[in-house]
């Protein structure tokens, strides 16, 4: 019982020489922490849908999420300096931007504006419309990139009435405005517009061809096919000009309009004996046809 007692009151006294003699506890490792989490740059400061931005700072991770308000987008981790995201087709407007960590440690959030998405304008077909056309013929197809649904066609500043086709085509009919070249710009809903395109309204009187038609005992047709052809318009005969209308009905000879695309001149020849005439439309607006030359009599 002595000897019980005496081994209860050495452990005490004991201790300390055994732990002296062990050597000192060995240190717990600190804890590893992540450098803060920060953005330095964010490049561009806008941008509209389908751009990519570039965020440069630090303490990104793969696990680094990039949010756009309340939306979450696709980033790819570049080192562990930059991530990149593509801006989201979402409304126009100005978006808190920040990022949050695995950890869930979060940046500070930015100010983005979200611009609206400009339509791009890439050409026209046909570029060049007959100013005497019609229908189909009149349909002119734009062909781009990025075109909204109710998406509409500005001819010259005038919105026009426009079929939507894909986000890469539109198509709308030319108006009857006056010859030469008329602006065409694409503006998607949000009045965001595309560049401008040339769309040429040709006007020019163009001889394609010259028939003999109908013979009578004193006179023959000649029937000019072709395009630009107006009611006012006046051929130019070998130099002796033959216009249309009721003040040239005490001539003999006369041009008869049938349409912007053909024409007829009845000639009174002095011989039957064949000859080169020479022929030319000149329009009221003082545009002239090329030289068309016909063996007739």
């Amino acid at each position: 019982m002595l000897r019980k007692s005496l081994l209860i009151l050495l452990v005490p006294l004991l201790l300390p020489l055994i732990s002296a003699a062990q050597g000192p506890a060995p240190k717990k490792p600190a804890p590893v922490t992540s450098p803060p989490l920060s953005v330095l740059s964010i490049i561009p400061a806008q941008g509209e849908p389908g751009t990519t931005v570039t965020l440069n700072g630090t303490g990104f991770t793969s696990g680094t999420g990039v949010f756009l308000g309340s939306r979450q987008l696709p980033a790819t981790l570049v080192g562990n300096r930059l991530l990149t995201v593509e801006l989201p087709d979402l409304p126009p407007g100005v978006y808190a931007l920040y990022l949050k960590r695995e950890d869930g440690s979060t940046s500070r959030a930015f100010n983005f504006a979200l611009q609206p998405q400009k339509p791009v304008a890439l050409s026209l077909s046909p570029d060049t419309v007959t100013a005497c056309s019609t229908g189909r013929e009149r349909e002119v197809v734009v062909t781009g990139s990025k075109f909204q649904s109710g998406a509409r066609v500005f001819l010259d500043g005038a919105a026009l009435t426009t079929r939507f086709i894909s986000p890469t085509a539109l198509s709308f009919t030319a108006p009857a405005v006056a010859a030469g070249l008329h602006q065409v710009q694409v503006k998607n809903p949000s009045d965001a517009g595309s560049g401008v395109l040339a769309l040429f309204i040709d006007a020019k009187p163009e001889i394609a061809s010259v028939s003999i038609g109908r013979e009578f005992v004193s006179a023959y047709e000649l029937v000019l096919t072709g395009k630009n052809f107006q009611q006012s318009s006046v051929l130019v005969a070998d130099g002796k000009r033959v216009a249309t209308g009721e003040q040239m009905a005490t001539e003999r000879e006369r041009l008869i309009y049938l349409g912007c695309n053909q024409m007829v001149y009845e000639r009174h020849p002095y011989d039957p004996t064949p000859k080169e005439i020479r022929l030319q439309v000149v329009n009221p607006n003082g545009e002239e046809s090329g030289l068309f030359t016909i063996s007739a009599p």
